[in-house]
């Protein structure tokens, strides 16, 4: 009998030993296929990633290409508005307006001196300026208090 036991315990580590490895083995290969799954989810992002840069250029080259547009249309309207203008009022007109368009406005237009914003308010010659400490506070005339009546002091509420 002790050849039977022997054999069996023989038997009993072969499969715990055959079990093992057969664990180890579908582990590995499980570590493997996430790796390639993962790798794969990186080269899907990846390709999303391009294609998304790609649509945000080509996105910027049609608004660069209508901006253009629109400010050559605004051009054309306004050479036209101009050329109108001269064609059918005074000549001093048509030639302002061209000259708007140019960018360049004559030196003559009281009309556009613009004086930049201040930020102090304005003062007048020998004044407290607004950043003085005296500014604003007037100096009172220093009455006396005023002091109870002998008569309300000595009334009595009936």
């Amino acid at each position: 009998m002790h050849s039977t036991s022997v054999l069996i315990l023989v038997g009993v580590v072969g499969l715990a030993l055959g079990a093992l490895l057969a664990f180890l083995a579908t582990r590995g290969r499980q570590n493997i296929d996430r790796t390639q799954e993962l790798e794969l989810r990186l080269k899907e992002a990846n390709t999303r990633l391009e294609d998304f840069q790609l649509q945000v250029n080509e996105h910027f080259d049609q608004t660069s290409q209508l901006v253009h547009n629109l400010t050559q249309s605004y051009r054309e309207v306004h050479e036209y508005l101009a050329n109108s203008a001269m064609r059918l009022s005074s000549q001093d007109i048509g030639r302002q307006m061209l000259e708007a368009g140019s960018g360049q406005l004559s030196d003559n237009d009281e009309s556009l001196s613009v004086l930049p914003p201040r930020d102090w308010a304005p003062k007048a010659p020998g004044a407290a300026g607004t950043l003085s400490e005296e500014f604003g506070l007037e100096k009172e005339a220093q009455a006396p208090a005023p002091t109870a009546t002998p008569s309300s002091e000595g009334a009595v509420n009936r």
